[in-house]
């Protein structure tokens, strides 16, 4: 934690040198290089922060938990992650709430060996996430049950990494299936793997990906949260209206190059993000249904006391949204 102290300590000390003095100042983290968090990225390259009025420091940080114990710890204000990190949090009794919603479904693709064709072949097989427990985990465990594969019977699921140790389980026949997301599809492809199921086409209700804060910070700072939440919807509309700006921040922030890559990517994502961010309290059923039959707790929770809609239903009240797209 003195660690993360000391980034922000730094960062305040560059911002403070700006020209920003009198805006107000919010704290920020994301984690995963992934499209998913791309609106983050706009909003610091663009500018849409600053625009705001907000005086800014966004970090990276390697993991989620890393980054919900620096906001219980009241050094982050606004954390960008899954609803995992919320779900589990708020079980644990936390204030954490769900504010924003910006990819409401799972967006990976199940990647297979090239022998496996059908359904059927991924029973007795090994598939590989990220970790046990992560969202990756999750997704395609549900993925499976859809399919008709239970995935705690019929199938293996082992902890394999990040995308580069997946492909390689996959090249020595550690695992036999996996799930990522585009622009690695295309890269699973070129190394001859198969693309063998888009999981956003089993429209399985999940906040994959979110802005999370405290109910404490939404009443000590709420115009400063409301601001954050219009320059992510600003950030929204970008992605889904300017395809080419868009591409060149995928590239410069995954590192990809590829132009057929960063089109899958782009396509894939600009169709999910949401005009409206609103956090709708489904996507946190998904979670919590998951977890019902260990946790007694997840079985009693009402998924509406996770999500808090009234900023987004402040922004449509005033037609910010409505601007944006002009309608």
């Amino acid at each position: 934690m003195h660690v993360l102290a000391g980034i922000f300590a730094l960062a305040a000390l560059l911002f403070s040198a700006g020209p920003a003095g009198a805006q107000e100042k919010v704290r920020v983290a994301w984690a995963g290089a992934s499209p998913a968090n791309s609106p983050i990225w706009v909003v610091q390259e663009k500018g849409f922060l600053k625009k705001q009025g907000l005086d800014a420091e966004v970090i990276s940080i390697t993991a989620s938990p890393i980054a919900l114990q620096a906001m219980l710890a009241g050094e982050l204000d606004v954390i960008v992650t899954s609803v995992t990190t919320l779900v589990s949090s708020r079980l644990a009794g936390a204030d954490i709430v769900m504010i924003l919603g910006m990819v409401p479904t799972f967006v990976d693709h199940i990647i297979t060996l090239p022998s496996i064709t059908r359904v059927e072949h991924l029973k007795g097989k090994t598939g590989g996430v990220n970790r046990i427990g992560s969202t990756s985990d999750l997704g395609l465990r549900l993925a499976l049950r859809k399919l008709g594969v239970d995935p705690e019977k019929e199938a293996k699921i082992i902890t394999s990494g990040g995308n580069p140790e997946r492909f390689a389980a996959l090249s020595k026949g550690v695992v036999q299936f996996t799930i990522m997301p585009e622009p690695f599809v295309r890269e699973a492809e070129k190394l001859g793997f198969k693309d063998f199921l888009d999981i956003g086409s089993l429209k399985i209700p999940f906040w994959w990906n979110a802005v999370l804060t405290r109910e404490s910070i939404i009443k000590a700072k709420r115009p400063a949260v409301l601001k954050f939440a219009r320059a992510m919807t600003e950030a929204l509309h970008f992605l889904k209206t300017e395809k080419e700006a868009s591409k060149q921040i995928f590239s410069k922030n995954l590192r990809i190059t590829d132009p057929e890559s960063l089109e899958r990517a782009y396509r894939a994502y600009s169709v999910v993000f949401p005009e409206a961010p609103y956090p709708t309290p489904e996507g946190v059923k998904t979670m919590l249904d998951d977890l019902a039959p260990r946790n007694p707790k997840a079985a009693a929770a009402d998924p509406k006391s996770f999500v808090d809609m009234s900023l987004v239903q402040q922004l449509e009240k005033e037609g910010f949204i409505k601007q944006l797209y002009r309608k």
